[in-house]
């Protein structure tokens, strides 16, 4: 039997961001360049209530997801730490070469990520990455965040507050 928990879920209308990526499968493998409106969900989930019956108090997490939105909104994503993929400042441009296909685009224009690729996989750890501090010193223990993709296609990742991630 699993333990008693309390599980907040935060899904509002407005964490959302529309971005450009291509997804690498192998090296000789990826997608083209398109791109998606991506939704994330977000579930805090703990054992115990503070002196107020709250798991936490919510706003600086909603603050911060729509924080992540904002940044990402309208943009291409690129990823920082893929071997298959190579990515260059050139003054006001970004030269982005993966295989034999070479993308030039405005610097301003472009969120290069600290991920290994542009995946729902990846996002999905890259929020939680950015939101997991937000918990520290609440009654929370773990923290989920979905990213879709598409409607029927998401991740979730999970994983205790003050993990090794």
């Amino acid at each position: 039997m699993t333990s008693p928990r309390f599980a907040l879920r935060l899904a509002k209308e407005d964490f959302k961001f529309s971005v450009a990526h291509f997804t690498v499968f192998s090296p000789a493998v990826a997608e083209d360049l398109h791109g998606h409106n991506y939704r994330a969900a977000v579930e805090i989930a703990g054992d115990r209530l503070d002196s107020l019956g709250l798991l936490m108090e919510l706003g600086g997490v909603k603050e911060e997801i729509r924080r992540l939105c904002t940044e990402l909104d309208s943009k291409t994503i690129l990823p920082e730490h893929c071997a298959l993929v190579r990515v260059e400042r050139e003054g006001a441009a970004i030269e982005v070469r993966y295989g034999s296909r070479r993308y030039r685009l405005p610097a301003e224009g472009v969120s290069i990520l600290p991920i290994r690729n542009t995946s729902i996989e990846e996002l999905a750890l890259y929020f939680w990455r950015r939101l997991a501090p937000s918990l520290a010193g609440t009654a929370a223990r773990t923290l989920s965040v979905e990213i879709e993709e598409t409607a029927g296609q998401s991740c979730v990742y999970t994983a205790e507050v003050g993990s090794a991630e």
